[in-house]
């Protein structure tokens, strides 16, 4: 029969819908259409001029801003949802409501002169230096008084909401602590008044010693599938070391970091035929709400399924996937290229 099972955290059920439950292969989509490059793409080498001014790039020696010869380049994003960075909030009622200006800062983080290769496809070097980017980014915005919480982002494909097919990631700098960061730092205190431990803590400690839910595991991180997993596939990545701050890493963790990373996305990519997918890092806030408390970690979400009115309606995921047969899924996938006749590239 159906389970509901509850999430430690932040007590939301999911219901894992066992008598409907797809065999994992089921996911795997139609072959990938490869389109070929049209030369219009702004975050392409050659065409930096299309984009906003850089903020940041990681260059060659002997290259000036705006121009090629970077490996990771940060741009403000050109219709951004919040911003300026600066100003009054000027918090005010409306009625019953309550309102503020859209103070903040959206910038998009562009991974590589690579248009095709995603984190997945990237070397390890590569995918270092995007995790670098990624912090650095984090630390710049720290000392802005506006900011409350910084959030990193990944859209992949154009059904997880990607507007450009050359991959990238977006940081919003927003003037609030976003909702679900503060339900988890409730119930992670709840936890630990309860029962005086981190609860991603003991997640973990139970994910390795029963082993079925864990996709792949380096010397500090741990790529597994939530036992209360929202959908298909769903991972997280999570240090093994208790933490609060992603943005506080250790170039050695940096480095340990991108390889669970690129492993986890690289099995998906293998195994399922490169299917849309968001994640989005979540990191203790800047005011220190949380510290002590917080277990920073990684969300891997892909699309693969549609929440319908239930889900829309309860609140309640259905997940047709076993989380347990997911990550046996993944955990068989071998990390390689496919072969030719599994792309087809059109003009």
């Amino acid at each position: 029969m159906p389970e509901l099972r509850q999430d430690p955290v932040t007590l939301k059920w999911v219901t894992i819908a066992v008598e409907r439950a797809k065999r994992p292969h089921t996911f795997t989509q139609a072959p990938k259409v490869v389109v070929k490059a049209t030369g219009e793409c702004p975050f392409c080498y050659g065409h930096e001029g299309e984009t906003p001014p850089e903020v940041m790039a990681y260059r060659d020696p002997g290259t000036g801003p705006n121009t090629a010869g970077w490996s990771v380049r940060v741009v403000p994003n050109l219709y951004p949802a919040f911003g300026p960075a600066s100003g009054d909030l000027n918090p005010r009622h409306v009625g019953p409501y309550t309102v503020m200006n859209g103070l903040g800062a959206h910038e998009v983080l562009i991974s590589s002169p690579e248009h095709y290769k995603d984190l997945a496809l990237l070397p390890q070097d590569q995918v270092t230096l995007i995790l670098k980017s990624y912090i650095d980014r984090y630390l710049v915005h720290r000392n802005n008084p506006v900011l409350k919480y910084v959030l990193i982002i990944v859209n992949h494909g154009k059904e997880a909401g990607a507007s450009r097919e050359h991959p990238h990631a977006q940081l919003f700098g927003i003037p609030i602590v976003p909702h679900t960061v503060v339900e988890e730092i409730e119930g992670l205190q709840r936890y630990k008044t309860e029962k005086g431990t981190c609860a991603y803590c003991d997640v973990l400690a139970y994910e390795m010693k029963v082993g079925e839910r864990i996709v792949y595991e380096n010397d500090k991180f741990v790529v597994f599938a939530p036992y209360a997993s929202k959908v298909p596939f769903e991972t997280w990545l999570m240090p093994k070391s208790h933490g609060a701050h992603f943005e506080a890493m250790s170039d050695q963790e940096v480095r340990a970091c991108g390889d669970a990373l690129r492993t986890g996305l690289a099995k998906l990519h293998y195994g399922l035929n490169d299917p849309p997918f968001n994640f989005y890092i979540h990191t203790a806030p800047y005011s220190g709400e949380g510290n002590g408390l917080y277990h920073w970690h990684i969300e891997i979400l892909p699309k693969l399924s549609i929440w319908a009115g239930f889900e829309l309606g309860s609140g309640i995921m259905i997940n047709t996937a076993l989380p347990e047969s997911a990550a046996e899924f993944l955990r068989k996938v071998p990390l390689e290229e496919p072969s030719p006749a599994q792309a087809t590239a059109v003009t």
